[in-house]
Protein backbone atom coordinates (compact mmCIF):
# COMPACT_ATOMS: atom_id res chain seq x y z
CA UNK A 1 0.00 0.00 0.00
CA UNK A 2 1.34 3.40 -0.98
CA UNK A 3 0.99 6.28 1.46
CA UNK A 4 -0.79 9.33 0.13
CA UNK A 5 0.57 12.66 1.38
CA UNK A 6 -1.85 14.34 3.76
CA UNK A 7 -3.71 11.07 4.48
CA UNK A 8 -4.64 11.01 8.21
CA UNK A 9 -3.98 7.25 8.22
CA UNK A 10 -0.41 7.86 7.06
CA UNK A 11 1.93 7.18 10.02
CA UNK A 12 4.12 10.07 8.92
CA UNK A 13 1.23 12.33 7.89
CA UNK A 14 0.25 15.68 9.41
CA UNK A 15 -1.88 14.18 12.17
CA UNK A 16 0.76 11.68 13.21
CA UNK A 17 2.84 14.06 15.31
CA UNK A 18 -0.13 15.33 17.27
CA UNK A 19 -1.60 11.89 17.94
CA UNK A 20 1.77 10.36 18.78
CA UNK A 21 2.35 12.82 21.61
CA UNK A 22 -1.21 13.14 22.88
CA UNK A 23 -2.14 10.28 25.19
CA UNK A 24 -5.69 9.02 24.92
CA UNK A 25 -7.37 10.01 28.13
CA UNK A 26 -10.17 7.85 29.52
CA UNK A 27 -13.59 9.45 29.64
CA UNK A 28 -14.18 11.21 32.92
CA UNK A 29 -17.52 10.57 34.61
CA UNK A 30 -19.00 13.04 36.97
CA UNK A 31 -20.52 11.95 40.26
CA UNK A 32 -23.98 12.46 38.75
CA UNK A 33 -23.30 10.05 35.86
CA UNK A 34 -21.63 7.58 38.24
CA UNK A 35 -24.69 7.54 40.48
CA UNK A 36 -26.92 7.15 37.43
CA UNK A 37 -24.92 4.12 36.28
CA UNK A 38 -25.22 2.65 39.78
CA UNK A 39 -29.04 2.64 39.57
CA UNK A 40 -29.25 -0.66 37.72
CA UNK A 41 -27.07 -2.75 40.07
CA UNK A 42 -28.68 -1.10 43.09
CA UNK A 43 -32.15 -1.72 41.67
CA UNK A 44 -31.30 -5.36 41.08
CA UNK A 45 -29.96 -5.53 44.62
CA UNK A 46 -33.35 -4.36 45.87
CA UNK A 47 -35.22 -6.93 43.78
CA UNK A 48 -32.87 -9.74 44.80
CA UNK A 49 -33.03 -8.74 48.46
CA UNK A 50 -36.85 -8.63 48.38
CA UNK A 51 -37.07 -12.08 46.77
CA UNK A 52 -34.52 -13.50 49.20
CA UNK A 53 -36.32 -11.94 52.17
CA UNK A 54 -39.60 -13.50 51.02
CA UNK A 55 -37.99 -16.95 50.75
CA UNK A 56 -36.34 -16.36 54.13
CA UNK A 57 -39.68 -15.58 55.78
CA UNK A 58 -41.93 -18.05 53.95
CA UNK A 59 -40.60 -21.55 54.62
CA UNK A 60 -40.49 -23.69 51.45
CA UNK A 61 -41.01 -26.83 53.56
CA UNK A 62 -44.52 -25.69 54.46
CA UNK A 63 -46.96 -26.70 51.73
CA UNK A 64 -49.13 -24.23 49.88
CA UNK A 65 -46.69 -21.35 49.45
CA UNK A 66 -44.70 -22.48 46.40
CA UNK A 67 -45.70 -24.59 43.39
CA UNK A 68 -44.51 -28.17 43.06
CA UNK A 69 -41.64 -28.67 40.61
CA UNK A 70 -43.22 -29.72 37.30
CA UNK A 71 -40.22 -31.93 36.40
CA UNK A 72 -40.52 -33.76 39.72
CA UNK A 73 -44.29 -34.07 39.33
CA UNK A 74 -43.98 -35.52 35.81
CA UNK A 75 -40.95 -37.77 36.21
CA UNK A 76 -40.47 -38.40 39.91
CA UNK A 77 -36.87 -37.22 39.53
CA UNK A 78 -35.27 -34.25 41.28
CA UNK A 79 -34.42 -31.55 38.76
CA UNK A 80 -31.21 -29.48 39.12
CA UNK A 81 -33.20 -26.72 40.82
CA UNK A 82 -35.13 -28.90 43.27
CA UNK A 83 -34.23 -27.84 46.79
CA UNK A 84 -33.08 -24.42 45.59
CA UNK A 85 -35.69 -22.50 47.57
CA UNK A 86 -34.89 -24.58 50.65
CA UNK A 87 -31.18 -23.83 50.11
CA UNK A 88 -31.82 -20.08 49.90
CA UNK A 89 -34.08 -20.31 52.96
CA UNK A 90 -31.28 -22.08 54.87
CA UNK A 91 -28.74 -19.48 53.71
CA UNK A 92 -30.93 -16.68 55.09
CA UNK A 93 -30.81 -18.49 58.43
CA UNK A 94 -27.03 -18.93 58.28
CA UNK A 95 -27.32 -22.72 57.94
CA UNK A 96 -24.66 -23.39 55.30
CA UNK A 97 -24.57 -27.16 55.86
CA UNK A 98 -28.33 -27.45 55.38
CA UNK A 99 -28.16 -25.22 52.29
CA UNK A 100 -25.39 -27.37 50.77
CA UNK A 101 -27.44 -30.50 51.45
CA UNK A 102 -30.57 -29.00 49.89
CA UNK A 103 -28.87 -27.93 46.64
CA UNK A 104 -25.13 -27.46 46.33
CA UNK A 105 -25.45 -25.99 42.82
CA UNK A 106 -27.79 -23.23 43.98
CA UNK A 107 -25.41 -22.35 46.83
CA UNK A 108 -22.52 -22.10 44.34
CA UNK A 109 -24.66 -20.02 41.97
CA UNK A 110 -25.62 -17.69 44.83
CA UNK A 111 -21.93 -17.18 45.62
CA UNK A 112 -21.08 -16.44 41.98
CA UNK A 113 -24.05 -14.09 41.64
CA UNK A 114 -23.16 -12.12 44.77
CA UNK A 115 -19.51 -11.89 43.67
CA UNK A 116 -20.41 -10.63 40.18
CA UNK A 117 -22.99 -8.20 41.54
CA UNK A 118 -20.50 -6.79 44.08
CA UNK A 119 -17.90 -6.22 41.38
CA UNK A 120 -20.52 -4.62 39.12
CA UNK A 121 -21.83 -2.33 41.88
CA UNK A 122 -18.35 -1.20 42.92
CA UNK A 123 -17.42 -0.42 39.33
CA UNK A 124 -20.71 1.45 38.78
CA UNK A 125 -20.24 3.59 41.90
CA UNK A 126 -16.72 4.45 40.74
CA UNK A 127 -18.04 5.38 37.29
CA UNK A 128 -16.43 2.46 35.49
CA UNK A 129 -18.23 0.19 32.98
CA UNK A 130 -19.77 -3.02 34.18
CA UNK A 131 -17.51 -6.05 34.05
CA UNK A 132 -17.76 -8.09 30.87
CA UNK A 133 -19.23 -11.53 31.34
CA UNK A 134 -17.65 -13.57 28.59
CA UNK A 135 -18.52 -17.23 28.72
CA UNK A 136 -17.16 -19.26 25.84
CA UNK A 137 -18.50 -22.47 24.38
CA UNK A 138 -16.18 -24.73 26.45
CA UNK A 139 -17.44 -23.17 29.70
CA UNK A 140 -21.07 -23.49 28.61
CA UNK A 141 -20.49 -27.12 27.66
CA UNK A 142 -18.76 -27.82 30.98
CA UNK A 143 -21.66 -26.19 32.88
CA UNK A 144 -24.21 -28.24 30.94
CA UNK A 145 -22.30 -31.47 31.64
CA UNK A 146 -22.03 -30.52 35.34
CA UNK A 147 -25.77 -29.83 35.62
CA UNK A 148 -26.67 -33.06 33.81
CA UNK A 149 -24.26 -35.10 35.93
CA UNK A 150 -25.60 -33.48 39.10
CA UNK A 151 -29.18 -34.30 38.05
CA UNK A 152 -28.31 -37.88 37.23
CA UNK A 153 -26.24 -38.57 40.35
CA UNK A 154 -28.73 -37.01 42.78
CA UNK A 155 -31.42 -39.36 41.44
CA UNK A 156 -29.35 -42.53 41.86
CA UNK A 157 -29.30 -44.47 45.13
CA UNK A 158 -25.56 -43.77 45.52
CA UNK A 159 -26.16 -40.01 45.17
CA UNK A 160 -29.06 -39.78 47.60
CA UNK A 161 -26.97 -37.43 49.73
CA UNK A 162 -27.42 -34.80 46.96
CA UNK A 163 -31.23 -35.07 46.99
CA UNK A 164 -33.05 -32.38 48.93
Amino acid sequence: MTAVPGDPRDPGGPGAAASAHTPASPPVQTSASASASARVPLGLLGLGAAATAYVGVVDPDRPGHYPVCPFLALTGWWCPGCGGLRAVHALTRGELGTALHDNVLVVALCGLTVSFWTLWALRAVRGRPRPALRVGRPWLLAAAVLVLAFTLVRNLPTGAFLAP
